[in-house]
C-alpha cells in the first residue's frame, strides 16, 4: 500500500518494473530524466551515486537496477522530496536509496567532498525571468527555471562532490552547451561523452546529455545521435528499448 495525495498517480517505470508516485500538477518526470539515467556511466558492484535536482526519485529509481551501489537524491522542494520517499518505500528500496531534503549547495558541507563515484543532475534549464513565477505554479518554476541554483552552482557542487577520477553527468539544452563547457572546465569536470538528442529526424536537436570525469585529461568523444521519435510519430527502436527494456 502507499499514501496518495491528491491528484497523485502511481505510474510504472515499465523497463524496470518498478512504481512511482507523480502528479500533474506538482511534478511528472520527462524522457529526458530517463535518457540521463541509461547515459550515465555505473560502478555495478559498489560505490556512491548522488542525483541532485532529483525530483520525485525518478533517476534513483531507474539508475537502481544496474547498480548495487548506494544511491543518494537530493531535492530542495518538501513536496517532490515526499514523493520521492513515499516512492522509494514502496519499491522497498530505502535500504539502497536515500533521499535528502535539502539544497544542493548545502550538500558539500553536509555529505563531505570527494566523496561520490558518480554524480548525476538533471538541473532547471532556463534562466530566471520576471514572468517565471507569473505563469507557472511554484513547483514548476522551481523545478524548471534557475531560481535556487544556477547552471554554475550545478557543475561546481557536482565537482565538489564527485571524487577524482569519477564522473558527472548531465542533461540539458543544446543553447546552454558552451556555458555548460565552460563551466565543466573552470571546475575540473573533463567533457569525456557528449550526445545529441534530436525529435527525429530532419529536425534540430533539443536535448544533449554530457559527462565530465574529474581531473581527466582533454579527449571528447561525440557520441552518435539519438533520435526520439520516427516519421510516423512512433518512438525509434532505440529510445523504445530504453524506455520499455526488451519486453
Amino acid at each position: 500500500m502507499v499514501f496518495l495525495r491528491e491528484d497523485e498517480r502511481l505510474d510504472y517505470l515499465l523497463a524496470e518494473d518498478l512504481r512511482i508516485i507523480q502528479s500533474p500538477s506538482v511534478f511528472a518526470f520527462s524522457l529526458d530524466a530517463v535518457l540521463l539515467a541509461k547515459f550515465a556511466y555505473l560502478p555495478i558492484q559498489k560505490g556512491n551515486i548522488i542525483d541532485l535536482c532529483t525530483g520525485n526519485g525518478v533517476i534513483p529509481l531507474l539508475i537502481s537496477t544496474r547498480t548495487k551501489a548506494n544511491i543518494t537524491g537530493v531535492e530542495i522542494q518538501e513536496r517532490l522530496y515526499d514523493m520521492a520517499k513515499r516512492s522509494i518505500e514502496y519499491n522497498k528500496l530505502d535500504h539502497k536509496i536515500q533521499i535528502i531534503h535539502g539544497d544542493l549547495k548545502e550538500m558539500p558541507g553536509k555529505l563531505g567532498y570527494n566523496q561520490f563515484d558518480v554524480v548525476t543532475c538533471n538541473p532547471p534549464y532556463f534562466p530566471v525571468t520576471e514572468r517565471t513565477i507569473i505563469n507557472e505554479s511554484e513547483y514548476f518554476a522551481i523545478a524548471r527555471h534557475e531560481l535556487y541554483c544556477t547552471l554554475e552552482d550545478v557543475v561546481k557542487v557536482s565537482s565538489q562532490l564527485v571524487k577524482p577520477g569519477g564522473k558527472a553527468t548531465f542533461v540539458h539544452r543544446p543553447d546552454r552547451l558552451l556555458e555548460i563547457l565552460e563551466w565543466m572546465k573552470k571546475y575540473k569536470l573533463e567533457p569525456k561523452r557528449l550526445q545529441f538528442v534530436y525529435p527525429k529526424s530532419g529536425k534540430e536537436a533539443n536535448t544533449i546529455l554530457i559527462e565530465g570525469i574529474k581531473d581527466g585529461k582533454p579527449s571528447l568523444k561525440i557520441l552518435p545521435p539519438l533520435f526520439v521519435y520516427q516519421n510516423n510519430g512512433d518512438y525509434t527502436e532505440e529510445v523504445k528499448k530504453i524506455l520499455y527494456g526488451d519486453k
